[in-house]
């Protein structure tokens, strides 16, 4: 078995690609979306990817693991989003929009890491559709917090619950790619 670190870094790789061809292509449109839309975003393809493991058949050309590199990477830009709320620029210079995008991603694995030295590495003994279920709880929690003007009284913040779902993605594809 490969160490989860490896796993994790692999992963990563090919969402990074992805991330940064597209940035290329469309640059940073998506900062024209609110964070709610960003969670949106993120829902229809947890949903998908849920539809498609119930119905056993995908109908469109594109299996669950576009789609988990897809709630990844929406992840992070909610993430940025959050940190640039009040900068008004839509397009950002390519460099820094990949910084920061490295430095979420570094901040998701010294999490994984830590919640991997307590849990024991549980998610190893979970269900991809599982993986997929905790997503979703996590979209919805986002989604009330946002609803309740981004207030908690004792929970984690919504971005906490984006750094849970990237995690939780890189696990699930971890699973798709053993």
């Amino acid at each position: 078995m490969q160490n989860t670190t490896t796993q994790f870094d692999q992963v990563v790789s090919k969402c990074t690609e992805i991330f940064e061809k597209k940035t290329i292509d469309y640059g940073t449109a998506w900062r024209i979306l609110r964070s709610s839309s960003l969670t949106d975003q993120i829902f229809i393809k947890a949903n998908r990817i849920r539809t498609i493991q119930e119905n056993k058949v995908s109908k469109v050309d594109e299996g669950i693991e576009s789609e988990f590199i897809g709630i990844i990477n929406y992840c992070v830009m909610a993430l940025i989003q959050l940190d640039l709320k009040n900068d008004e620029r839509l397009e950002l210079p390519s460099d820094e929009v990949l910084n920061m995008y490295n430095e979420y991603i570094f901040k998701s694995k010294e999490l994984m890491q830590q919640k991997n030295h307590d849990y024991g590495e549980a998610w190893r003994d979970m269900r991809v559709s599982s993986l997929t279920d905790l997503i979703l709880m996590k979209i919805l929690r986002v989604k009330q917090i946002e609803d309740n003007s981004g207030k908690t009284i004792i929970s984690e913040g919504i971005d906490a619950n984006y750094f849970d779902m990237i995690n939780y993605a890189i696990f699930a594809m971890i699973h798709l790619n053993n």
